[in-house]
């Protein structure tokens, strides 16, 4: 059974071989090449092969890397044939891999044991004593090994010689030399006993040279209009002719010949080689077929540079228009007051949920207590695991009384090694489906925010978005946008790249930049956003302001938010002079498909136009590395590439998923990220039934993925009896507040392992 083709695994194979860094590119072509300028390397995607197999292939194009020139051999060999160069410098390519690299002599060996096994030159159909010389030289330094391949004393000279060749010129020459052979051996005359009746013979009668036939054929052609042609059988007319080639009868010698019968000419002759083109198709065979079927070629996509200006809301930008709508909105009331005759009564429209702000930040004191015990607790154990011990020559006099059994009176030094500056980057959803858990959520993430300050840890909290960038929305009486003009774009558009759409943002809500009272309001701004935005509150008759514009929810720009974090992370480390980041994602589903740039082909007459396509299955994303990820679909698989192209940019950063979960989806969710191993699955399930959590290492490409559910993120954990309950129920509900908090605390533990 084959296993599945690891292309990342294999292109850093051909690097290695290469001893250069190479652009590898897996595509649906039928055979593989290598563009000597680019320096790109083009392998067909060979799924059907073996790993034995495929490192042959990849090892025998890599050869054609290292060795083969770019260079124009019909200049100066106009009439060499194609087919006996490739024969002849393949022989020379395998052999300088094999003496540059000892380990590639047995995949060689077992590759085309392979192949002969599964009869890859057709042998079967086609007697190797009935090939051509140059077929029988490309299977003799193929799969000689495996059959046995004959040849005369004139011949044994070409398969000796194809192995003293060392430079390419050398194969040309070879190769020129075994064309004339072919040539000289070709053109001997070669009798053929005819019985053509009615033919002119000539005085002798007898015997026919094969020029002899040529030539008359060729005068018959010319003699054509001055009357009827001789038939090659001496009959009338009416006998058979088969592909154009005259029957000859039956004791007759066969010979192949072209139409115009010439034996040589430029790219084609007479003994063109079979075994060539038969290892060409059955390549192409090894294809996958679902890939050489696809309607879409593999893409490779490169990561844009970005320009933070305008893909980045700053954040004491975001609480300028945030203050100021909430000041609209109470002025906008205040106006409807006195301008209404009715009994309501003025208001603060945000008493109440600011009220219930610092309720929270009151109760939520002993979680971040723990979060900061917890840290300091793993971050000692963590350095004194690494701690060294070194002698002194200071005699410690507490230890002189033992001197007579104790050698050891020398006082000691523990060294501790510097701990590493640590800085965390929040990365929230805001997206319509985080609506029902989104309180929920930004609670958990004040946790956070409040044992970043008390534990002295730079932070940045971006909320993605597609509506901050769109602007205000004013409606005409079509109920269109009045004056609304695009807004502009994030990158330079190029064929191959990624594409960030221009509404897209990262909106900057709070930073460890800011006073201490400063972070207090801009906090107290984020939670009169949620909860306009939090379904529970809309039906809430105390809920009568509204979300501003720029902040509504949008859909799920999640890709979008990791590729601008290859300019973030830098930007953020620069910035704090961390040297470990922490960047958590908090979401609840999966990102929408994301773009890419593609140059199509105009009508006729029309010039090419760059247009965009969404990711499919045969994407890879490339780095500037030169590494490649693959995304298997436009989901799943995209975030998880995006993901494995920031972690190999950033070794030192760990990104860490928090992912809201319904219970119903917990099944399936464990699944996908598990790959289908059913222990695995149901260990990770047996903690979620007991903890309502769960976390999940390396996936979706994440260093760790948290599980929660909604009472997970809920640090309440306050609980309510009914007035006449009894001792049963009391102790029930005391038991199951208890359950939550231990629960919360183990995510957090585990959580915390990482940030420590």
């Amino acid at each position: 059974m084959l296993t599945k083709v690891n292309y990342e695994v294999k292109g850093q194979l051909a690097k290695l071989l290469a001893t250069e860094d190479l652009i590898i590119e897996n595509k649906k072509v039928p055979t593989a090449s290598f563009d000597v300028d680019r320096r790109v390397l083009t392998l067909p995607m060979w799924e059907k092969a073996s790993a034995t197999v495929y490192d042959l292939l990849v090892g025998h194009e890599v050869g054609h890397a290292l060795y083969t020139p770019n260079e124009n051999f019909k200049i100066k060999y106009p009439d060499l044939p194609m087919s006996f160069v490739n024969i002849l410098e393949d022989v020379r390519i395998e052999k300088l891999m094999k003496r540059k690299y000892a380990g590639i002599v047995k995949t060689f060996y077992m590759g085309y044991k392979e192949l002969s096994d599964q009869d890859f030159f057709e042998l079967d159909q086609n007697d190797v004593e009935d090939m051509n010389l140059p077929d029988r030289l490309n299977i003799h330094h193929k799969i000689g090994k495996f059959v046995d391949v004959p040849m005369d004393e004139d011949e044994v000279y070409f398969r000796e010689a194809a192995l003293e060749t060392n430079t390419f010129d050398e194969v040309l020459k070879l190769a020129q030399e075994l064309y004339e052979y072919m040539k000289s051996t070709f053109d001997e005359p070669v009798k053929v006993n005819v019985s053509l009746d009615g033919l002119d013979m000539g005085q002798g009668g007898g015997d026919l040279t094969l020029e002899d036939l040529i030539d008359s054929e060729k005068n018959d052609q010319e003699g054509e209009g001055e009357g009827d042609p001789i038939p090659f059988d001496g009959s009338d007319g009416d006998g058979d002719v088969e592909d154009g080639r005259p029957d000859l009868g039956e004791d007759t010698t066969e010979y192949e010949n072209e139409p115009d019968y010439n034996p040589i000419g430029g790219e084609h002759c007479d003994f063109d080689t079979i075994t060539d083109k038969t290892l060409s198709d059955n390549l192409v065979n090894l294809n996958n077929e679902k890939q050489t079927s696809s309607i879409y070629d593999t893409e490779y996509c490169t990561i844009p540079t970005l320009n933070l200006g305008t893909i980045t809301a700053k954040n004491a930008e975001v609480h300028q228009y945030l203050n100021e709508e909430w000041i609209k909105q109470q002025q906008h009331y205040d106006q409807e007051i006195q301008q209404a005759d009715n009994y309501r009564l003025p208001m603060d429209l945000y008493g109440s949920v600011d009220n219930e702000y610092r309720l929270f930040r009151r109760s939520a004191q002993k979680e971040v207590n723990y979060l900061v015990k917890e840290f300091e607790c793993r971050k000692s154990a963590d350095a004194y695991s690494r701690a060294t011990v070194s002698k002194t020559g200071v005699l410690d006099c507490t230890k002189l009384h033992s001197y007579k059994y104790n050698e050891d009176l020398f006082k000691k030094i523990t060294t501790l090694p510097d701990g590493k500056n640590h800085g965390l980057i929040f990365v929230l959803d805001w997206s319509g489906s985080m609506s029902n858990v989104l309180l929920d959520t930004i609670k958990q993430l004040f946790n956070l925010i409040w044992f970043c300050k008390k534990v002295q840890i730079p932070f940045q909290v971006f909320a993605f978005t597609n509506e901050w960038n769109r602007g205000e929305r004013n409606y005409d009486r079509f109920g269109n946008y009045e004056n609304w003009q695009y807004p502009p774009d994030h990158h330079e558009k190029k064929d191959g790249q990624l594409y960030v759409e221009a509404q897209f943002a990262m909106v900057e809500f709070l930073t460890s930049d800011c006073k201490k009272g400063d972070l207090e309001k801009q906090m107290m701004n984020i939670w009169r956003l949620t909860n306009s935005l939090d379904n529970r509150g809309r039906w809430n008759c105390n809920f009568i302001y509204q979300c501003p514009n720029r902040l509504g929810l949008s859909g799920t720009p999640l890709n979008e938010a990791l590729v601008s974090l290859n300019q973030l992370i830098p930007e953020f480390k620069k910035k704090t002079g961390v040297q470990k980041i922490q960047c958590i994602t908090l979401t609840d589903g999966e990102a929408h498909p994301l773009k890419f740039h593609k140059e199509f082909k105009g009508r006729s007459g029309e010039e090419p136009y760059l247009g965009t396509r969404s990711a499919h299955g045969n994407v890879f994303i490339r780095d500037i590395n030169g590494k490649t990820y693959h995304c298997a679909d436009a989901y799943y698989d995209l975030t998880a590439a995006l993901l494995n192209q920031l972690k190999g940019r950033f070794p030192e950063v760990n990104f860490l998923g928090i992912r809201v979960i319904d219970t119903r989806d917990c099944n399936s969710f464990v699944r996908r990220y598990v790959d289908f191993d059913y222990d695995r699955h149901q260990s990770i399930m047996a903690q979620w039934r007991k903890t309502k959590s769960l976390m999940i290492t390396d996936g979706g490409g994440y260093h760790a993925y948290f599980g929660l559910s909604s009472s997970a993120l809920n640090s309440d954990s306050s609980f309510e009896v009914k007035e006449d309950a009894t001792k049963a129920q009391i102790k029930s509900a005391f038991k199951k507040s208890l359950s939550a908090k231990k629960m919360n605390k183990k995510v957090l533990g585990q959580f915390m392992s990482y940030i420590a």
